[in-house]
């Protein structure tokens, strides 16, 4: 009975939410997608203008194949699906090849650790997938609602830190869907699949509808199912263990047909399976697949998947045959044919012909025996093994330039940040995880970066232009967790210096060895978003104008995070840090203890004093309280670099 009730539960959030259907839906019903997919031959021969506006518009889409007229006039991109971001010496030079010949040489590394090739013509389309099936590549379901490339760690097997090797149960899941007409355009929305079974996160394990997460359980060693991830929002623990791949293959496949059967297809804004798991509830969701897979699973173990990984310190790390996996930093996976070809002709010269791409659109060459010898070749001078502290980590997604939805340039915006900060800010070790993404999708992971950015538009005197949010404390680990918003609506020009403030205390402050992540964890958190925000700007308003003043973020006495508490003692952090006196005799709490006693104006203390400054004092501080600041916001203003 209870089983039953369940699925009704699922039967009337789906009936709830099924009065209309999206545009997209109804566009489905026009053709089964292998009528397009079989149309590419004669499409090729006819010609760009003979390919009908649903196909374009979306059932080529299903195999990979996205118009971009609007940005490059009668071309398209493909997305090449790699599995678990693993491939070989001769499918990475495939790859590298048709990228020279028919792609203009560009090449982009995703944050599924795949392959996106630009600038293709649709008269080269047939030899491009041809070329691809040769070596065992496909880009089938990379595109619309579909099962996306599902990722795990690149090193897998190889690393010391893995405990579950899963990349072979990754290939038994795709096998279930992959160019399986039944499962071909037929999800109410995309479907994004992780899978790991190592202790170190290498895969952003957490960011996806389905998380399959290392876990021990009664000393038995499988998955914990971790559902409903998706942009600005963490997957969520299932209470679901899977102790062997036939319980993860049974409880994938109930999962997805519930999905299929019961997500929602009409605001397609809201139609991942975070809103049905939203709609109904996580125990019915986990009650639902117990009863699909006929199979009683196991309530959660423990996540093991807590470990941050260092290996883009370090440029290498040991593999259990002692040989060594080589990174090779991308930034913002900004990559090209000719290199690629490159990267196989040096892991069958120096490694194993192993290559593996990872969430950071960098790269692994792995069975590298000699490290010294090998880091000697040209191709490092280029492609940086270890980079700087803000290089080792970026992540971009496509951007203005590639996708119709960016806001911002994105990818030449990260590069351009972390060139800055490399010069203004220059750190001999660390790990800074930064984060972009060109608009609100989110597919540059912005809300889980250490410092995250999402693309928007800001207002300069009236002026409209490009800007960012900014987020911080995004984590990878535990059970993952998203960041938080610090300055909305950033100018992106001045971005940089809000940011170099953030560097600046890192470099002063963090202890030995210690990451940005765990340096947060240490000061940051003890302040609200609003204060370190607001430190971030008069910070940089304050080098604008070669004010100097010895201050550190957390001198500020720990106030429980109360922004009208924050605000009132920085403004005597800085008023004593200029006067070298206190603006009051005594205090109760955040404010003078004597509400008779008149705050001595900062202009004649100090007469050479920036008037915003003094003008931002007398707000932090006025003998009024009525008349006194209590929340950041009010002051930002004073703090513009324009």
């Amino acid at each position: 009975m209870e089983n039953i009730l369940q699925i009704e539960i699922l039967e009337k959030a789906y009936e709830a939410r099924s009065k209309k259907v999206n545009k997209i839906e109804k566009v489905k019903e026009l053709k089964d997608p292998m009528q397009a997919f079989e149309q590419i031959a004669e499409y090729a021969k006819a010609g760009y203008d003979s390919i009908p506006d649903e196909d374009k518009k979306y059932f080529l889409k299903c195999f990979g194949i996205f118009d971009k007229d609007g940005l490059t006039p009668k071309q398209f991109m493909m997305r090449v699906r790699v599995k678990g971001g693993h491939l070989n010496a001769m499918q990475a030079r495939k790859i590298g090849k048709i990228a020279k010949e028919f792609g203009q040489d560009y090449i982009d590394i995703t944050t599924r650790a795949q392959i996106e090739l630009r600038f293709i013509n649709i008269e080269d389309m047939p030899a491009i997938l041809h070329g691809l099936e040769e070596v065992g590549l496909t880009s089938y379901q990379t595109g619309v609602d579909n099962f996306r490339n599902i990722v795990t760690d690149p090193l897998d097997k190889d690393g010391f830190d893995n405990v579950l090797p899963s990349i072979s149960l990754l290939k038994k899941i795709e096998e279930s869907f992959l160019k399986n007409p039944e499962w071909i355009s037929t999800l109410p929305r995309k479907f994004n699949t992780g899978i790991s079974g190592s202790l170190a996160n290498r895969c952003n394990i957490f960011g996806h509808d389905c998380s399959l997460v290392l876990a021990q359980k009664d000393g038995i060693y499988g998955y914990n199912m971790f559902l409903g991830g998706r942009v600005g929002m963490i997957a969520k623990n299932a209470d679901i263990f899977l102790a062997n791949e036939e319980e993860v293959l049974k409880a994938y496949g109930a999962l997805v047909e519930i999905f299929k059967k019961y997500g929602f297809r009409d605001n397609r804004n809201k139609n991942r399976l975070h809103f049905l798991i939203d709609a109904v509830g996580m125990p019915e969701i986990a009650a639902a697949i117990r009863e699909v897979a006929s199979i009683d699973f196991a309530s959660a173990g423990e996540t093991m998947t807590q470990i941050n990984p260092v290996d883009s310190e370090h440029g290498k790390v040991q593999l259990r045959d002692g040989s060594f996996g080589v990174q090779v930093i991308v930034p913002s996976g900004i990559f090209a044919g000719s290199e690629l070809i490159k990267v196989a002709q040096l892991s069958e010269e120096h490694g194993n012909g192993e290559i593996r791409f990872s969430v950071e659109q960098n790269i692994y060459i792995l069975g590298v025996k000699d490290t010294n010898t090998f880091l000697q070749n040209e191709f490092f001078n280029k492609y940086k093994n270890v980079n700087t502290p803000y290089f080792n980590n970026i992540v971009a997604c496509a951007g203005t330039k590639h996708c119709s939805f960016g806001v911002i340039e994105n990818k030449e915006d990260a590069i351009a940040m972390s060139t800055y900060l490399g010069t203004a800010v220059p750190l001999e070790s660390g790990r800074v995880r930064m984060y972009w993404s060109a608009c609100v999708k989110g597919c540059g992971t912005h809300e889980i970066g250490d410092i995250g950015f999402e693309g928007c538009k800001a207002k300069v005197n009236g002026t409209t232009e490009d800007g960012v949010h900014i987020t911080i404390g995004g984590k990878i680990v535990s059970e993952g967790k998203n960041g938080y918003t610090v300055i909305k609506s950033a100018p992106l020009r001045f971005a940089r210096y809000f940011v170099e403030t953030l560097m600046l205390e890192y470099k002063k402050l963090r202890l030995k060895n210690e990451s940005f992540e765990n340096f947060h964890d240490r000061v940051l958190r003890e302040y609200s978003h609003a204060y370190i925000g607001f430190y971030m700007q008069l910070q940089a308003y304050l080098r604008a104008k070669n004010i100097s003043i010895d201050f550190d973020i957390n001198k500020v006495v720990k106030t429980g995070k109360n922004e009208e508490f924050e605000l009132f003692e920085l403004g005597r952090k800085i008023y004593f840090a200029l006067a070298k006196q206190e603006p009051y005799s005594a205090y109760s709490r955040f404010t003078n203890e004597n509400p008779r006693e008149k705050l001595q104006s900062i202009q004649k203390l100090v007469p050479d004093i920036d008037e915003n400054i003094s003008i931002l004092l007398e707000k932090m501080l006025a003998s009024d309280i009525s008349k006194r600041a209590v929340v950041f916001s009010e002051l930002t203003p004073l703090l513009s670099l324009a």
